[in-house]
């Protein structure tokens, strides 16, 4: 039993920033990856940044030079700072975390999701 919980969503204003958390607990054997995904109403879902169990990270081209994506090991969260943000950004946040579990690399664990909202 994996567990992915998300935090840090809200409301703000263009140019503000948030810093979205995501934690997975449970029975897995080892990290693989986080990916952070978003979605607007009537579009789908689609990836905004990701990191590896090496550090190694990934981001859409809309969200690059404003987004940062980094992990604390200690804690096992995977972060994901927001700057700059546009009014475009709104959406309900996922993580999914990728793990390794019983052997196999999976990609079906998510969180519930946390809003962003940003106005103009």
């Amino acid at each position: 039993q994996v567990q992915v919980v998300e935090s840090g969503g809200g409301s703000v204003q263009a140019g503000g920033s948030l810093r979205l958390s995501c934690a997975a607990s449970g029975r897995y054997n080892r990290f693989g990856a986080m990916v952070w995904y978003r979605q607007a109403p009537g579009k789908q879902r689609e990836p905004v940044a990701g990191i590896t169990s090496a550090g190694n990270t990934t981001y859409t081209d809309s969200v690059k030079g404003r987004f940062t994506i980094s992990r604390d090991n200690a804690k096992n969260t995977v972060y994901l700072q927001m700057n700059g943000l546009k009014p475009e950004d709104t959406a309900v946040y996922y993580c999914n975390a990728v793990l390794w579990v019983s052997g196999a690399l999976r990609n079906d664990y998510w969180g519930q999701g946390t809003q962003v909202i940003v106005s103009s």
